[in-house]
């Protein structure tokens, strides 16, 4: 296989081809007859280490789009595809497992740029001649230059490395491979959640393929949703599927997701998850969303004053299930589970291991009402320079904890947290330097 381009402007030692130059380029016949166009170029994915390798082409031919496999041509160039024989299989294209179109699932789609978690439009796809045979190598996410209102495709300065973005394909068949690289795992809720909001429907249903692998994360994903966002993302969700899902999301969160479903749903929904996870719900949709009992959390870490500092350490260390912000103090109570006093996770770990909390306890602690509003809860926060706060009925029973996080999310106002966020610093996922990438050659 050979090229006419060999790139040395690129500074790079590898021949390289941009999907722009060969759309639409004939494709000739060993004897020089054309017999048809370049229609689209055909990878494959493979193990998340390799760069996706070229199979071949769909070529429109006497009106009939047919594979032609790389083994079938002798040249890839600028100008025209050649092949090594007369003839044709005429037989019709059908893609296979792992495959990717380029034109029809990249050119002009977005894809995830996994540095900066955001989405991406690919504006051109670069191809590279290994010497074993050609591979996705990179992609050009900036905007071409327009002629006359229509993009026009210079061909050429694609920058960014291909293992630098997550595709969006929205093909089934694919789809399995591309789970592979589990590069979703490596991104923070809050990140996925911006995603799922910029997303189309297409690209948001991908998305939510992937995260719906890792139930734990989904949960996490929803809880950052814009509250509008999940509930039209629930709405497209069955039943049993929205139960379980809210089974695993915070107290809190669960049933502000539960109110706002359509009144028809709420029961069915509420029937259909965990008995205790429905109690935390049903009790929290009873007050006020604005007030201390809509935004407390009732999971917490409670002990009784002859605890020692040993013992309520380790309560914490296995209250995994409990939102960490609210792990920063236990609350300690007595007998009828009314609050005796708070102590910090500080004091515990510079207290000896045997030391009772009684005697480390802030035995007065700030406590809010369950029908505190918003505003007095920031004020005691900013007051009292508290992480968190107990919520108590009228005979001093914890009810549960409001964070200080909880509080910052009702008070930031909607456009604020949905601003652009400042742009970060681009970097490129860096490969070995082992000569395995391609250009690795390259001084």
């Amino acid at each position: 296989m050979s090229t006419t381009q060999t790139e040395a402007e690129h500074g790079r030692s590898l021949p390289v081809l941009h999907l722009s130059q060969l759309l639409r380029a004939p494709v000739v016949a060993r004897s020089g007859e054309a017999v048809g166009r370049v229609d689209d170029v055909i990878a494959r994915l493979g193990d998340t280490d390799d760069y996706p390798a070229v199979t071949g082409i769909v070529a429109g031919v006497g009106g009939r789009q047919v594979f032609i496999g790389s083994k079938s041509i002798d040249q890839y160039a600028v100008d025209r595809i050649v092949l090594t024989k007369n003839k044709v299989d005429l037989r019709g294209f059908e893609r296979r497992d792992g495959e990717v179109l380029l034109r029809a699932d990249v050119l002009g789609h977005r894809l995830i740029d996994v540095a900066a978690v955001e989405l991406v439009r690919a504006y051109d796809v670069e191809l590279e001649d290994t010497g074993t045979g050609w591979v996705v190598a990179r992609l050009d996410t900036r905007r071409p230059p327009r002629l006359f209102g229509l993009i026009k495709h210079s061909g050429g300065h694609a920058a960014r490395d291909w293992k630098s973005f997550e595709p969006l394909i929205g093909h089934a068949r694919s789809d399995a491979v591309r789970r592979l690289s589990d590069r979703f795992g490596e991104f923070k809720a809050a990140e996925i959640a911006d995603l799922l909001e910029e997303a189309d429907k297409a690209e948001g249903g991908e998305i939510l393929d992937r995260v719906h692998s890792d139930p734990e994360l989904e949960a996490d994903v929803f809880e950052e949703l814009d509250p509008e966002k999940a509930s039209r993302l629930l709405d497209d969700m069955p039943d049993d599927e929205v139960a379980a899902l809210l089974g695993r999301m915070r107290a809190d969160d669960a049933a502000d997701a539960i109110a706002d479903l359509r009144q028809s749903r709420r029961r069915r929904v509420l029937d259909l998850m965990p008995a205790p996870q429905r109690t935390k719900v049903v009790t929290l949709m009873g007050f006020n969303p604005e007030s201390a009992g809509g935004l407390m959390n009732v999971d917490f870490v409670a002990c009784a004053a002859t605890t020692t500092a040993g013992e309520a350490l380790a309560l914490i260390s296995t209250a995994s299930a409990v939102q960490p912000e609210a792990l920063i103090k236990v609350h300690v109570v007595d007998g009828d589970r009314r609050l005796d006093g708070v102590v910090s996770v500080i004091a515990l770990l510079q207290a000896d291991s045997g030391e009772a909390v009684a005697g480390l306890m802030d035995s007065d602690p700030v406590r809010v009402s369950a029908d505190a509003d918003l505003t007095d809860i920031a004020l005691l926060m900013a007051d009292f320079n508290l992480y968190s706060i107990p919520v108590v009925d009228d005979r001093d029973h914890v009810l549960g904890v409001v964070t200080v996080d909880d509080v910052l999310e009702a008070t930031i106002p909607e456009d604020w947290r949905r601003r652009e966020p400042a742009p970060r610093p681009v970097r490129d996922i860096i490969q070995p330097d082992d000569g395995s990438a391609p250009g690795a050659d390259a001084p």
